[in-house]
């Protein structure tokens, strides 16, 4: 348990089950009730993260920066870091381009030389 999301359920879980209180529970987890009456508010990423699949299926070479710098055209700017997290998320990567057309079947073993002054 490292994360404050799993030390807060720690604690409602003995809450729950143990019939604790909310400070007892806490020193018994090690965590402050600060950190255990903390309700996280992230944002709604959701138009953020269907423009950003339009513009990857549209821009398939581009990687999450160069998308990133289509996005901040559009008035659309977050910041690096929350553009990758978002890029990741969405398993969104550049696509690998086809390899070498190489010949098919078998080929002509090379001929060695014979003796001096022949190729």
């Amino acid at each position: 348990m490292v994360t404050p999301g799993a030390k807060r359920e720690a604690v409602a879980h003995a809450r729950a089950h143990h019939g604790l209180s909310e400070r007892r529970a806490g020193s018994l987890v090690g965590v402050s009730r600060r950190v255990i009456r903390y309700q996280p508010t992230r944002g709604d990423d959701a138009p953020l993260r269907a423009r950003l699949r339009e513009l990857a299926a549209e821009r398939r070479r581009f990687g999450y920066r160069r998308l990133g710098y289509l996005l901040a055209r559009e008035g659309m700017a977050p910041n690096h870091k929350k553009l990758r997290r978002i890029y990741r998320e969405e398993n969104l990567r550049v696509r690998r381009r086809g390899g070498r057309k190489r010949a098919l079947g078998t080929r002509a073993p090379i001929m060695l030389p014979d003796g001096p002054n022949q190729r």
